[in-house]
């Protein structure tokens, strides 16, 4: 029987990391799990009642009323979070979103909630999770970590492409400003911040389509798993 790994997939906003993730999963039946799904959610759920992001108390007092769960949505073949029995997948893709996920995944009451859920989720192997600190603080021991970017200017085109269809209003100064401001939140923040894994292989897309990506990531998958089996 084949073993199973940890896939463990980091890196910055809109360098499809999520795309990659769902691809390998699907390629190595494991499962995928969301991380950055998580975060919107809980931030969704503070923006609903008004949670102010400074005030310990009433964060992690929300906390204890927030359930979150990955449910399989047959026509799109897909996972959609969950929050609270509600599915929220459409809700936490909206900006108004998107620009406070990275203050609240600051947050350490915050983080220590997901990390604990996530690791659980991996305790029998045999997913694939992207996020910021999966390989560095989720799974340090994951058998395979990536590294995930690419060029700016071609993450601001990549985010624009994906929000235009469902917004025409939106401009790429605003998708470039949130990547911006998302980025240093992400990279600068005390707790858990967004790093390359010293064991991780750097994957930079931003002259690779999907397929071709994906082909690379799976070949070190693949080369990993062959290993856990030796």
């Amino acid at each position: 029987m084949s073993n199973k790994i940890i896939v463990a997939i980091d890196g910055f906003s809109s360098c499809g990391k999520s795309t990659l993730a769902k691809a390998l999963a699907k390629a190595l039946s494991y499962v995928f799990i969301d991380t950055g799904a998580m975060y919107r959610a809980i931030a969704l759920y503070f923006l609903r009642h008004d949670i102010a992001f400074d005030d310990v108390d009433a964060i992690e007092k929300a906390l204890q009323h927030i359930q979150l769960r990955f449910v399989f949505n047959q026509e799109t073949s897909k996972s959609d979070m969950y929050l609270n029995g509600e599915n929220v997948e459409s809700a936490i893709r909206e900006m108004y979103v998107s620009q406070k996920v990275s203050e609240v995944a600051a947050i350490p009451a915050v983080r220590d909630f997901a990390v604990a859920q996530q690791q659980a989720m991996g305790e029998q192997k045999g997913i694939v999770m992207d996020g910021r600190d999966i390989g560095t603080v989720v799974f340090p021991n994951a058998a395979l970590k990536i590294f995930v970017t690419a060029d700016t200017q071609v993450r601001v085109e990549r985010r624009y492409l994906e929000l235009a269809a469902k917004d025409p209003a939106i401009s790429r100064e605003a998708i470039a400003t949130n990547l911006a401001h998302r980025d240093l939140i992400d990279s600068t923040r005390a707790h858990s911040p967004l790093k390359q894994a010293e064991d991780a292989i750097v994957l930079d897309n931003t002259h690779l389509n999907q397929q071709e990506q994906f082909e690379l990531a799976l070949s070190w998958a693949k080369a990993k798993i062959q290993k856990s089996n030796e």
